[in-house]
């Protein structure tokens, strides 16, 4: 398109580059909003879905553990429950913003503003 034009046609090049890269950045940030992982604790007796930026959407409370006794337990097990979802959102969203960046050739540790 720009041939010959040296510095020109690389600096176009890149400029085309970033504005893929904003593109598909813009797709994977809806795409994080709607994946969802489930968290679970007490052998899946307090399940939390979160989505793959770390928004809890439901929590799920099995009946057996509505024993007044138990209420300490229950809060510790949801938080849990919580904690673990979160944890496999933020593998989950690394995951698929490796996906994105691997065209890309950044250095080693090179980290986005996202």
């Amino acid at each position: 398109m720009l041939k010959g034009l040296g510095q020109l046609g690389d600096m176009a090049k890149l400029m085309k580059q970033a504005q893929d890269m904003q593109s598909k950045m813009t797709d994977i940030q809806k795409q994080l909003e709607e994946l969802e992982v489930e968290g679970e604790s007490g052998g899946g007796l307090i399940k939390a879905i979160v989505n793959a930026k770390g928004t809890l959407k439901s929590l799920n409370v099995d009946e057996s553990l509505f024993v007044p006794s138990e209420k300490a337990v229950v809060e510790d097990l949801i938080v849990a429950a919580i904690r673990d979802a979160q944890k496999k959102s933020g593998d989950k969203a690394k995951e698929e913003m490796a996906k994105v960046t691997s065209d890309l050739n950044l250095p080693a540790g090179f980290k986005l503003p996202f």
